[in-house]
């Protein structure tokens, strides 16, 4: 009996240390590659119009979320949609990188409870964060800045966080003096890692963190999400860090936003708005694209509209060729000065090409007919034009 019963605990142990193995090592990588597919493809044609035009232009993507998986993003990876390497061989200056730090279970465009089991949760725990991390989305969103500080550290002079306009300049500069360096802009997707404290914007501020959008897939302390249940506008404590936000070098972000709260947002504001990941109404008609004239409102701040590559809100093609149809019908709504890319890499969507490859998207808007003066807005000149009025 006491053989049989050590014997009972040997395999207990192995068969725990093996479901560790399994949790710790092998589920995380598995689950991003899964999430954030890029699917196969032939090369993309670039001419060489497309490709002499590209070599010159400011490059700027408003949103993705690589720092949310356990991957070294100075190394060219093998899963998902980008990494330094690959910034540099699309000829991206400056990148937009989101802490997301809550995502509910059975996750859905049209609604999602406040309460659902949190997906981060279990990525936390699973990709071994520091266990403050656990229970706290304002260490999340920390967490996750500290993260792009330690990538900036080893990238050998290839990334740069951005805080002020200086540091931008810093960049641009760099780079049209022929240096392979990125501007890496953090920012967090919701506010919801504010806990319902305004006295903890002051960290999240501290640690980089940029661009502020209000809400995610669920309504949260400042009010209703675009997918949540409420379908309500800025509760009282919303308004305040609204009012705060307005004040300071920051930009505010709408995409996830209920309308009603982009509505309140745009009446007590008077600083440039952005939707920094999406798509447009009248191309693709589905919830997760505000209206278009709400679109026009959001333009008229002076702010962008970035574009999403994924087919939710593309409504099929997610080819270069459909991106540039998108942003073509964008432009003649919003007009060229209003639309961005904002890509949602790495953001748990399947895209058809990753930011190496983003000079198949200016041949693309050529043979849209755009300009080369609307390729350049639309590809980072416009992004830079907010981030430069907004950031001191």
């Amino acid at each position: 009996m006491r053989k049989f019963l050590k014997w009972l605990a040997a395999i207990v142990i192995l068969a725990v240390a093996a479901g560790a193995i399994i949790f710790f090592v092998f589920l995380p990588p598995y689950i991003e590659g899964a999430r954030n597919n890029v699917i196969d493809h032939d090369p993309y044609p670039v001419s060489d119009d497309a490709n002499a035009l590209h070599e010159t232009l400011i490059v700027g993507d408003l949103h993705a979320d690589p720092l949310l998986w356990s991957r070294d993003l100075t190394e060219r990876g093998t899963r998902g949609q980008v990494d330094i390497p690959r910034l540099i061989e699309g000829n991206v200056a400056l990148q937009v990188f989101t802490a997301v730090t809550k995502s509910p279970a059975g996750q859905n465009y049209e609604a999602n409870s406040a309460e659902a089991f949190d997906n981060i949760t279990l990525l936390a725990i699973g990709q071994l964060w520091p266990l403050r991390t656990w229970d706290s989305l304002k260490e999340r969103a920390i967490y996750q800045a500290e993260k792009l500080h330690k990538f900036e550290e080893a990238s050998d002079g290839h990334l740069k966080v951005i805080k002020t306009r200086a540091d931008l300049e810093e960049v641009l500069q760099a780079r049209a003096n022929g240096e392979q360096v990125v501007g890496g802009i953090l920012g967090i997707e919701g506010a919801h890692p504010l806990e319902g404290d305004l006295n903890n914007l002051d960290p999240i501020f501290d640690a980089g963190h940029r661009v502020f959008g209000l809400q995610h897939f669920f309504d949260n302390e400042l009010g209703g999400s675009l997918h949540g249940q409420a379908n309500s506008g800025l509760t009282e404590f919303g308004r305040e860090v609204v009012a705060e936000l307005a004040q300071r070098p920051v930009v505010i972000d709408l995409a996830h936003s209920s309308p009603q709260v982009a509505q309140d947002v745009l009446d007590m504001t008077d600083v440039p708005l952005i939707v920094s990941h999406g798509g447009l109404h009248g191309f693709c008609p589905v919830k997760r694209n505000y209206p278009d004239e709400l679109m026009q409102e959001i333009a008229a701040t002076g702010g962008v509209i970035g574009m999403g590559y994924w087919a939710d809100v593309t409504c099929g093609d997610i080819a270069p060729a459909g991106i540039a149809k998108m942003i073509k019908a964008a432009i003649e709504t919003v007009g060229e000065d209003h639309v961005s890319l904002g890509s949602d890499y790495d953001g748990s969507v399947e895209t058809a090409f990753d930011t190496s490859e983003l000079a198949a998207l200016t041949s693309a808007l050529l043979d849209e007919g755009l300009t080369g003066d609307q390729v350049r807005k639309v590809m980072g000149a416009n992004m830079v034009r907010v981030f430069r009025q907004q950031l001191n």
